[in-house]
């Protein structure tokens, strides 16, 4: 396949790309790196520097590439921000996707594999792990833009299929894949999170621990879990770039058709304490840490049911113990404290 990978110079999409090229794919990255680094792509993927606020540059960008599928990681992905800041995010994650749509379909390009999350579910209605028929109802701005972008394509794939002068193999078709919490670092150490400013739990405690980064904040300890901390099911980044190119392999064979949504998850939780526990544990030292009040906008718990992915696509995560998980997160610090070059 000749793949679009827009915003893969980022985290998620740094892997992705990767694993994209090392499955024998030709990939092409668009990125303004507001976010990502030049550092972080594969060699062997062309990198065009570019921002889907610019029209001109997004159709260029499409323009003599005949790219068989396109892969969406282009976001604003921060809950407190998308609270302090919702139009921001509204602009970037829906208003932003619909020039990037209508750009890929002008260019002929019917398949699309997008990036969503877990915050789609909002708080849990079941005490058990969410599968994908649980009811959506987000509880910050940033899981409702995501929801919107899937309502979007959505009727878009439903708009092609009752569209009789569209024949089927030109009908548009598309996968989200709703994340849980992507962590760790590549097992060679080349690749790894580099946000600035780093604002997710794993490398923010393993950055305290090894003394390159400032005490932890713990936000609240007051949740209604075993001990207090919010819970999440932490997804080793391997993991999750193994499921985009599983996913999106399935689409171009049109082993999948329609509009489909995935879980992308473990199926185990960990509690806030216990990320700090393994981050300590990997590193040698404990973690320095002070609580905080709550943020708005988290929910409690949120751990995935990826049943339906594994079924269909024979995918499961080879990395299921955030110690493991850790010790890959350390190594990329102890390599790389300042994060990428660039």
């Amino acid at each position: 396949m000749k793949v679009a990978v827009i915003g893969g110079a980022g985290y998620i999409g740094s892997f992705t790309v990767r694993s994209l090229v090392e499955s024998g794919h030709t990939v092409s990255v668009f990125d303004n790196l507001s976010f990502g680094h030049a550092a972080a792509v594969h060699r062997d993927a062309e990198l065009v520097r570019g921002s889907l606020e610019n029209p001109a540059e997004l159709e260029g960008f499409f323009q003599g590439r005949a790219f068989d599928a396109l892969v969406h990681f282009a976001a604003l992905t921060s809950v407190p921000d998308s609270v302090r800041d919702p139009l921001r995010y509204y602009n970037a994650n829906v208003a932003l996707s619909v020039q990037l749509f209508t750009a890929m379909r002008k260019a002929g390009v019917n398949t699309a594999l997008v990036s969503s999350t877990a915050a789609t579910y909002g708080v849990p209605l079941q005490d058990r792990a969410l599968d994908e028929e649980h009811p959506t109802n987000p509880t910050n701005p940033y899981g409702e833009t995501k929801l919107a972008m899937e309502s979007m394509l959505r009727a878009t794939v439903v708009s092609d299929q009752i569209n009789p002068s569209i024949a089927a193999e030109d009908r548009f078709r598309a996968v989200a894949l709703r994340y849980f919490n992507a962590c760790g670092a590549s097992e060679d150490g080349l690749l790894g999170e580099d946000h600035r400013p780093e604002t997710h739990l794993m490398p923010n405690a393993v950055r305290a621990a090894l003394g390159v980064g400032a005490s932890l904040k713990l936000f609240g300890n007051d949740y209604p879990t075993p001990d207090g901390t919010c819970v999440r099911d932490y997804i080793h980044v391997e993991d999750l770039a193994r499921a985009h190119v599983m996913a999106l392999e399935a689409l171009f064979a049109r082993r999948l058709d329609g509009f489909q949504v995935f879980n992308v998850g473990t199926g185990q939780g960990a509690s806030n304490l216990e990320i700090i526990e393994a981050a300590g544990e990997a590193a040698g030292r404990p973690v320095p840490y002070s609580v905080e009040p709550r943020r708005p906008g988290d929910p409690p718990e949120l751990v995935a049911d990826s049943t339906r992915l594994q079924q269909t696509l024979g995918w499961k995560p080879r990395y299921t113990s955030i110690r493991q998980i850790a010790e890959t997160v350390v190594r990329w610090y102890k390599g790389n404290p300042d994060g990428y070059p660039d």
